[in-house]
């Protein structure tokens, strides 16, 4: 049996609503100045995408500059205000493995934000940048001599050690300088949070930080924690400015922040007592989710920002401690948001697949799942094959009066996991030619990029004030060509 029913598809899943008008875009998925003209073609800043296309080509990231530089300002004007009270302000990091160019560098520090990096490359993008060394901090689990030795050259602001192991290194190369190297103590606090919930847990299987559980080190009744701690300040080449926690992603709820706020400044407090220090900052991480497809509720930074004041001025109070400097690393919720990627369409196919009849005791039933390529895929985009995550998609090149029908957006390479929207409702006249825009694709796609099947990566267009300039050139077969030895001395 058979259905094509215009209604919402039994394949589709819970979340997956038929939406009321497909042309309409979806807040807050786009950024600001995104908009559909009067012709239903999408414009950002009145550039039609179309232009974009014939200017630029496909596959394309598509920036806003000036929704960038507003959420920097909004995270920074936001939690200066929540802790103005309690420690004179934050200082955001902005998280550049999301996506870090020497343009955004610059917007970073224009808007009088910091930057976190986590290799000798983005450290290298932020030299280029020209940003100061005292407005950098690196992190990573295996940071190498060279990396250690590029930080201090750079005279970074911060090294965020990272296990037992690390901090020996650093302390070793900065004495072999007769310099100071200034740390933070990345600590695995035990909670976990997840989109809308938190879970806390004894102990962290996980190859970042050092472990809060007291039986996680073969030091008698010390955690890995504090026995960093204890050999940070044996150390005359170290300097220990704090400690540092990170407890997730795409959270959308403060409370895990506000949990593990707590058990860090209650860990510092009893550190500064036992071991007669001052640890003046504590790194409160990042992780705020965004809007990927319409069911996803972010809160607005000052909310959270609210949230996460309260609990560190209630516990110092009750601590009877100073409040250490927080700082924070909004990564994702500062460049997600700001970009799509433009796609052209190339092949459709519509597939049958069976399932559960909508009746009560009805046979399985044939449902149309169309899938539609487009002229890129998990090159570009790889967080759906990597993390199942979800993304939406619109047509982007013109209006359409037709029926909705569900689709599957993937792309040309040769893997079946090669999906770029696993299921969004796209108008049944979709067709070779068109253009498809996917909202939210700031973070964690251009970074994550690779050159499979030897695609080249796509280009980086930043649009300010109707102007569009590339700020990552797209990458041509020969500069695929130009690394292959064989070819490169033929």
């Amino acid at each position: 049996m058979t259905t094509e029913a215009s209604h919402a598809s039994p394949l589709a899943p819970e979340w997956l609503a038929l939406p009321e008008d497909l042309n309409a875009l979806q807040s807050p998925m786009w950024a600001a100045g995104v908009e559909k003209n009067d012709a239903g073609v999408l414009t950002i800043d009145g550039i039609a995408v179309s232009e974009l296309k014939e200017q630029f080509g496909t596959p394309l990231f598509v920036m806003s500059e000036s929704d960038f530089r507003s959420r920097a300002r909004d995270f920074k004007d936001s939690f200066d205000a929540a802790f103005a009270d309690i420690c004179g302000g934050v200082d955001v990091y902005y998280a550049g493995k999301s996506f870090l160019c020497t343009a955004v560098a610059s917007w970073v520090a224009e808007e009088g934000l910091r930057l976190d990096t986590c290799s000798g490359g983005e450290l290298a993008v932020a030299a280029r940048a020209g940003i100061a060394g005292p407005n950098l901090g690196l992190h990573g689990n295996n940071k190498s001599d060279a990396e250690i030795n590029r930080a201090l050259d750079m005279q970074v602001g911060r090294i965020v050690v990272d296990s037992l192991d690390e901090l020996e290194r650093v302390a070793k190369i900065a004495s072999g300088r007769s310099e100071i190297a200034k740390v933070m103590l990345r600590l695995t606090p035990g909670v976990h949070a997840h989109t809308h919930e938190f879970i806390a847990t004894a102990h962290e299987d996980q190859k970042f930080g050092l472990s809060m559980a007291e039986d996680s080190t073969e030091e008698a009744g010390l955690s890995a924690a504090e026995e960093a701690v204890a050999a940070a300040t044996s150390y005359a080449s170290i300097e220990l400015l704090g400690l540092h926690c990170h407890i997730g992603s795409q959270i959308f709820e403060p409370d895990g922040f506000a949990v593990a706020g707590e058990k860090l400044l209650r860990f510092l407090a009893a550190m500064q007592s036992k071991y007669s220090i001052v640890l003046p900052e504590l790194d409160l991480g990042g992780g705020y989710g965004i809007a990927y497809t319409p069911v996803d509720t972010p809160r607005p930074p000052a909310e959270v920002a609210q949230a996460m004041a309260a609990v560190v001025r209630s516990t110092c109070d009750e601590l009877g401690i100073t409040a250490p400097r927080i700082s924070i690393e909004p990564g994702r919720a500062i460049v997600g948001s700001t970009t799509f990627t433009l796609y052209e369409v190339g092949t459709l196919k519509t597939v049958r697949v069976d399932a559960p009849g909508e009746e009560a005791g009805q046979e399985n039933v044939t449902y149309p799942r169309r899938y539609v390529s487009v002229d890129g895929g998990m090159s570009d985009n790889a967080r759906p094959v990597l993390y199942d995550a979800d993304y939406s998609a619109i047509l982007a090149s013109r209006a359409s009066d037709a029926a909705p029908q569900l689709s599957r957006v993937v792309g040309k390479h040769c893997e079946s996991g090669d999906i770029v929207v696993r299921d969004v409702y796209l108008p049944a006249d979709v067709a070779a030619g068109d253009l498809l825009a996917v909202p939210g694709t700031g973070a964690y796609c251009w970074a994550l990029s690779s050159n499979y099947n030897y695609l080249a990566r796509p280009g980086v267009v930043a649009v300010r004030d109707g102007a569009a300039r590339l700020i990552v050139r797209g990458e041509t077969e020969e500069d695929l060509l130009n690394r292959d030895m064989g070819v490169a001395n033929v």
